[in-house]
């Protein structure tokens, strides 16, 4: 529980304070979102607070250098040698493979950061399985096989990210920015020994009945790292020209997911129309905001007293956040899941045949 101005106290999963080093943040609050995602659930870390407060190095999102220590990693590199150290320590009749994405959100225009050479403005699309199931034709999908290839690959799109210099902040974010890990895995599942008790004995002149053949499960997961861009004040920033024309856009999303967190957890304001479409940034979260994911948002804010009236604004923010209410579960892929049955079939169909002969019995007489 936290108390700030003596008239007002906020109720948390988790509080950390200035002295709470990254490896506490991640074990305590997002250690849990890796191992669901892992067993096939979608989850979403947000990171939320006004400009200067912290966001980008909680999350990690510039980038994991060598000269930086195990201990002063963000949220994402701990994540991604979770994530490979538990894929690599799995069995070796399963099978996975891992991408990862990186995109940002600059004046409401989607660019790729893993494509720095292209210039073009990536759009959103719904997925043929409904408006839920939204997509990014064109974003750049990278292969990785090694927590150092997906580390390379966020160092290198944090590198292409939009920054810049403002009274409150050296390398202030310019862009709310999302880094996904997209995972395909099949779990093979270990055979089951059938029980003499329950196993009727062979019929002579049959063919024993084969135990059933345990299934692998096939599951699709993504895990969406968000780094919002700072909320400012002009006032405080110093920002003209461009920075202040970026600080409109920036406000103007952060607007708009606060009227979705509101419509959402917000008891007072709940109504039926959700504004997801209001800006990219809420049209993208969608699934991670009262939907398909387990769904962390970071509130990340300042101690000092100048900033009092931006740190009750960022509390109450994550306040109304703490009451949606998701509903996440296993993706598994209906398709394989489907092949997987078919081709159970087909065995079943060939185990048949066996026992009749090839299907084509008889004495010859009419």
């Amino acid at each position: 529980q936290l108390q700030i101005g003596g008239d007002k106290c906020f109720t948390f999963d988790n509080i950390f304070n200035e002295s709470s080093a990254q490896t506490q943040v991640y074990q305590h609050a997002v250690k849990p979102l890796v191992d669901a995602f892992l067993e096939g659930y979608n989850a979403t870390v947000i990171a939320y607070g006004q400009t200067g407060s912290g966001k980008t190095y909680t999350m990690g999102t510039a980038g994991c250098d060598d000269a930086k220590l195990q201990e002063e990693w963000g949220v994402i590199p701990a994540a991604i040698n979770d994530v490979f150290r538990s894929l690599q320590s799995a069995p070796d009749k399963d099978d996975y493979k891992v991408q990862c994405s990186f995109i940002e959100i600059y004046n409401e225009e989607i660019k790729d950061l893993l494509d720095a050479h292209s210039s073009k403005v990536l759009s959103i699309r719904e997925s043929a399985d409904g408006p839920s199931k939204l997509y990014i034709p064109n974003m750049k999908l990278e292969v990785v096989h090694t927590p150092m290839d997906c580390l390379e690959a966020l160092d290198r799109g944090g590198a292409s990210r939009a920054t810049a210099y403002t009274q409150m902040n050296s390398q202030s974010s310019r862009s709310h920015a999302i880094f996904t890990i997209h995972l395909h895995h099949i779990k093979q599942q270990q055979q089951q020994e059938p029980s003499s008790h329950s196993t009727p004995p062979p019929v002579p002149g049959t063919l024993p009945v084969p135990a059933p053949a345990a299934q692998p499960i096939v599951i699709q997961s993504k895990f969406h790292f968000v780094d919002l861009a700072g909320s400012e004040r002009a006032k405080k920033t110093g920002a003209s020209g461009t920075r202040f024309q970026e600080g409109v856009s920036i406000n103007a999303g952060l607007l708009a997911l606060g009227n979705v967190i509101a419509a959402l957890g917000d008891p007072r304001c709940r109504s039926k129309h959700v504004p997801f479409r209001d800006s990219k940034i809420t049209r993208l979260l969608q699934d991670s905001l009262g939907g398909n994911s387990r769904t962390l948002m970071i509130a990340c804010v300042s101690p000092a007293r100048s900033n009092m009236l931006e740190t009750k604004n960022t509390l109450n923010y994550a306040n109304r956040a703490k009451n949606i209410e998701n509903k996440a579960v296993v993706n598994r892929d209906p398709r394989s899941r489907q092949i997987l049955e078919l081709r159970q079939r087909v065995k079943e169909l060939e185990r048949q045949l066996k026992i009749g002969g090839g299907g084509g019995g008889g004495n010859g007489e009419e």
